[in-house]
C-alpha cells in the first residue's frame, strides 16, 4: 500500500456545488478529537492547577518585627536590619518589648501583626514553639555575671544567699539567670532575688544595694563596660562553664582573653570563661519564604563579621536551640541565597521564582502532550480501518490452505460482511483515503476468491504492487 503523506488533519472540509462554495462539519474527526483531545486538556489543566497550589502569594510589602527594650542590641540590630531590608524596597515596622519573653508572646498570639523577633535561645521549649521557626542564631549573647566581694568567686553557687538581680520581667536574661540558679540549688523565690535589670541593676550594683547582677550583651555594650570598669566590681568566671554547657546544649563557652575590652588598663585582669546563649531570628511559621532570605541576607551582612567573641563568618549559623530552623534557613546555610537572588533585585527575582513553577508543567506535560496527543489520534483513527485488513489478511490466508470451490460462498459472504463493516466505519474526511483504499483492496480478494476454485493451490497471494 502507498505510504499516505503527513498532512495537517482538518475538521471541515468543502463542498463544491455549481458556484457555491459551503463548509461541511465533519462529524467523525470532531467526536474523535473530542474522545483524545479532551482527557489530554483535563490532564494538562490539572498539572497546572496542581502547580498553582505551590505558588505562594507575592511577598508583603511590609512586616512587624519585635525587638527589645529601647537602646538595647536587640532594638540596634533591629534597625539596621530595617535599613538594609528597605533597599530593596520592603518596610519592616519595630516594635520595641521588655526582651524575649515578650517577644515570644507576641508571635505566638495569632491577633497580633508581629511576624518575626529577636528571641535569646534557651528561654522556652521546643513543645512551646511548634508554630515558630528559627532563621538561625546571628550572634553570641554573653552571660556576664558581676558582684562585689573581696575574695575572687569562680562558681555561681557562691552567690547563695546574696542579693542578686536576674533581669527585668519578661527579658532573656531573667529566664536564663534562673535555669542556672535553680541548676545550682538556689531558690529563685528567695528575697534575695531581685527582678531588676538594664541601668537600674547596674546602678544598683555599683551603690551596693545588690551583691551580684546578671547581664546579657555584647563587649561593647555601654552596660557592660561600665559595670567592667566599676571599681569594686568583679566579673565571675566560671571553672564549671563546660558543666553548664553540657546541662544546656544551647549555651556555649566563650574565653574573653585578658586585656580584650581595654589593653592598656588591662581589663579584664585576667582570662574570664563566661556562658553565651545565642541571639535568634524567630518568625512564625507562614512567614513569608522570600521575606526570609531577605531578612537572612540583612543579617548576614550584620553579624558576618568578626569580633571580640565571634570569628569572621560564624554568623547567622544554625545552632542549637528549642526552634526548628526553617527549610529557607536550611538552603540558605548549605548554599547561599538563591541564584536569582545574587544578581537581580529582590522583587524581580521573587517573579522569576514564582513564573518557574507554572513553566514546570509547560514542559513536563504540555509539551509532550502536543506531540502525543496528535499521534494518539491519528492512531485512534486508523486503528478502526486497519482492524478489517486483519479479516482481509486471515481469509486470504484461509484461501492458500484450503481452495476449496465450495467454501467459495462462504468466502464471499464474509468479504460482504467486511465491506459493509468498512462502509459503517466512521472515519474523518482527511482519512478517507485509507477506507477506499480498503475497499479496493476488498474487491482485488473478492476477485482471487471468485477465481480461487479453477486457480491452482500454490499460487502465491497478491500482493500491495498488484492490486
Amino acid at each position: 500500500m502507498a505510504q499516505r503523506p503527513k498532512r495537517i488533519r482538518r475538521f471541515m472540509h468543502r463542498r463544491e456545488n455549481g458556484a457555491r462554495l459551503r463548509f461541511v462539519i465533519d462529524r467523525a474527526a470532531l467526536k474523535d478529537a473530542a474522545a483524545v483531545l479532551l482527557p489530554g486538556l483535563l490532564v494538562i489543566i490539572a498539572a497546572f492547577w496542581l502547580a498553582s497550589r505551590f505558588i505562594r502569594p507575592a511577598p508583603p510589602e511590609s512586616f512587624v518585627m519585635t525587638t527589645g527594650a529601647p537602646g538595647g542590641a536587640y532594638q540596634l540590630f533591629a534597625e539596621r536590619y530595617r535599613d538594609i531590608v528597605a533597599r530593596e524596597g520592603v518596610r519592616i515596622d519595630l516594635r520595641p518589648s521588655a526582651g524575649s519573653i515578650e517577644n515570644l508572646q507576641r508571635l505566638r498570639d495569632t491577633t497580633s501583626e508581629v511576624q518575626a523577633a529577636l528571641v535569646q535561645s534557651g528561654v522556652s521549649t521546643a513543645a512551646e514553639n511548634a508554630d515558630l521557626v528559627s532563621l538561625g542564631s546571628v550572634y553570641y549573647e554573653p552571660l556576664w555575671i558581676f558582684y562585689r566581694s573581696k575574695a575572687r568567686l569562680s562558681l555561681l553557687n557562691e552567690l547563695a544567699g546574696k542579693r542578686i538581680a536576674v533581669g527585668a520581667q519578661g527579658s532573656g536574661t531573667r529566664a536564663l539567670a534562673l535555669q542556672l540558679l535553680q541548676a545550682v540549688g538556689i531558690s529563685v523565690s528567695a528575697p534575695e532575688i531581685r527582678s531588676l535589670g538594664g541601668d537600674a541593676a547596674a546602678q544598683a550594683l555599683v551603690d551596693g544595694a545588690i551583691d551580684a547582677a546578671f547581664v546579657v550583651g555584647a563587649p561593647d555594650a555601654p552596660l557592660v563596660q561600665r559595670l567592667v570598669q566599676a571599681p569594686e566590681v568583679r566579673l565571675l568566671s566560671l571553672a564549671n562553664a563546660d558543666a553548664f554547657a553540657r546541662r544546656f546544649p544551647f549555651l556555649s563557652t566563650l574565653t574573653l582573653p585578658r586585656g580584650v575590652i581595654d589593653l592598656a588598663a588591662p581589663l579584664p585582669d585576667h582570662d574570664v570563661v563566661l556562658l553565651a546563649a545565642s541571639a535568634n531570628i524567630v518568625v512564625r511559621r507562614e512567614f513569608h519564604p522570600a521575606l526570609a532570605f531577605l531578612l537572612l541576607s540583612a543579617a548576614s551582612e550584620v553579624h558576618g563579621g568578626a569580633g571580640v567573641l565571634q570569628r569572621h563568618r560564624e554568623f547567622p549559623a544554625a545552632r542549637q536551640s528549642e526552634f526548628t530552623l526553617s527549610d529557607q534557613a536550611e538552603r540558605y546555610f548549605k548554599s547561599g541565597p538563591p541564584l536569582l537572588r545574587r544578581y537581580l533585585p529582590f522583587w524581580l527575582a521573587n517573579l522569576f521564582e514564582r513564573m518557574v513553577v507554572l513553566l514546570l508543567p509547560l514542559f513536563a506535560v504540555l509539551i509532550p502532550a502536543l506531540k502525543v496527543l496528535p499521534a494518539l489520534l491519528e492512531w485512534r483513527v486508523k486503528s478502526r480501518v486497519f482492524r478489517w485488513y486483519g479479516e482481509i489478511k486471515f481469509l486470504e490466508d484461509e484461501l492458500m490452505r484450503d481452495p476449496d470451490p465450495a467454501r467459495v460462498p462462504e468466502m464471499l459472504q464474509r468479504l460482504d460482511e467486511i465491506e459493509r463493516g468498512v462502509s459503517s466505519t466512521s472515519v474523518p474526511m482527511s482519512y478517507s483515503d485509507y477506507a477506499y483504499n480498503l475497499r479496493t483492496h476488498v474487491e482485488v480478494v473478492r476477485n482471487r476468491v471468485l477465481r480461487g476454485a479453477q486457480a491452482p493451490a500454490s499460487r502465491a497471494p497478491l500482493n500491495d504492487s498488484e492490486s
